[in-house]
This record gives structure tokens, C-alpha cells and sequence, in this order.
């Protein structure tokens, strides 16, 4: 069994790319010069070493720990989320919704390895944002866009996990809450 495809690897390239594309309006190397260009690709580089990983690491916890429980885990683009986070970021809109992908997991699951297969992503985001609290906190010797770098990773991070877990379908948090819920019942109804 192949734990990534062929498939997958383009899709997580396209999603890391158009992750460097659609944040770098919003996010700016605090090294380069401004012109007042609508694309940098200074932007663009770093705009996507702070936005990418968060989103491609949460998926991939998705589909690991689904593997890892003995699952068929299979990452997707979502082309209708990610075709309207660029298209806000072409009319320059100040708003962002990004919706740009998911993990498609089949086989019968237990509501335990539900609830783990759910919480994986944002678990990752929420170990993303320890991480670069963490070294923001105790790092002495920081230039500005290193200490930049992991500010807005810890921002993004934690709103990645807050936003993935409101108990609202299709959000990850849903799938948790409802798991946990299913749990207590049938094992209130079993003791």
C-alpha cells in the first residue's frame, strides 16, 4: 500500500503553491523593498514558508492517523474553495476564506478512530502553534523576520485550530463533538 500517491503529491504541490499565491497580499517579507507591485516573489516565498505548512500538515495528520488506524485516507483539492480564496485574492479583497482541501477517509471506522482520525489536523496546527510560541518565547538571538516568521505561523496556527474545531459541519470540531456525544451515549446505555 503507497501512503502517498502520485495524485496526492501534485495536489499538495498545487496547494502549497496557491497557498504562497493567495496569502502573499496579506503577508509581506519585512526584508524586501516594496514597489507597489501586485506580485513579489519575495511575497510569495515567504507568504507561503508561513501559510503552507499549516494547511498541507493538517491534511497530512488527517490522513496518517486515518492510515495509521488501519483506514484508506486520500487527500483532495477542493477546486470550489481553493478557486474562491484566489479569486478574493485577485480582486484584492480584505476578506479571506480558505477552503482549499480535505481528506477523503473510507472504510467502516469506529466513532473512536473518528474522533482521532478529526482531531489529528488540528492537533498539528495547535503543536505548530506551541512550537513557534515556544521558540518566540525563549529564543534570544531572533533577526526580525525570523521573529516575524514565527509570529504570524503561531497566528495562523491558532486560528487554524480554533476555526477547524467549531462544532459545525463539515469542520472538524463537528465530527469530535459528535463523536465524543456518541460515545458517552452508548456507553451510558451500555452500563
Amino acid at each position: 500500500m503507497t501512503l502517498i500517491t502520485f495524485t496526492e503529491i501534485i495536489n499538495l504541490l498545487i496547494l502549497t503553491l496557491s497557498m504562497g499565491y493567495i496569502f502573499s497580499g496579506y503577508i509581506k517579507d519585512p526584508a524586501h523593498r516594496h514597489s507597489g507591485k501586485r506580485f513579489s516573489w519575495e511575497d510569495f516565498k515567504f507568504a507561503l514558508l508561513v501559510s503552507a505548512p499549516g494547511i498541507v500538515l493538517h491534511e497530512l495528520g488527517h490522513k496518517f492517523v486515518a492510515i495509521a488506524l488501519g483506514l484508506t485516507a486520500q487527500f483532495f483539492i477542493f477546486w470550489w474553495g481553493l478557486g474562491i480564496a484566489i479569486f478574493l485574492k485577485v480582486i484584492s479583497s480584505p476578506f479571506l476564506l480558505v477552503a482549499p482541501g480535505y481528506v477523503g477517509i473510507s472504510g467502516a471506522t469506529t466513532e473512536l478512530e473518528s474522533i482521532l482520525t478529526s482531531f489529528a489536523g488540528p492537533l498539528v496546527n495547535l503543536i505548530l502553534f506551541l512550537i513557534a510560541a515556544l521558540i518566540l518565547n525563549y529564543s534570544k538571538k531572533l533577526t526580525r523576520k525570523q521573529a516575524l516568521f514565527l509570529y504570524l505561523t503561531k497566528k495562523i496556527n491558532i486560528f487554524l485550530f480554533i476555526f477547524n474545531m467549531i462544532p459545525i459541519p463539515p469542520l472538524d470540531g463537528s465530527k469530535v463533538l459528535f463523536g465524543i456525544a456518541k460515545l458517552i451515549i452508548s456507553f451510558t446505555h451500555s452500563s
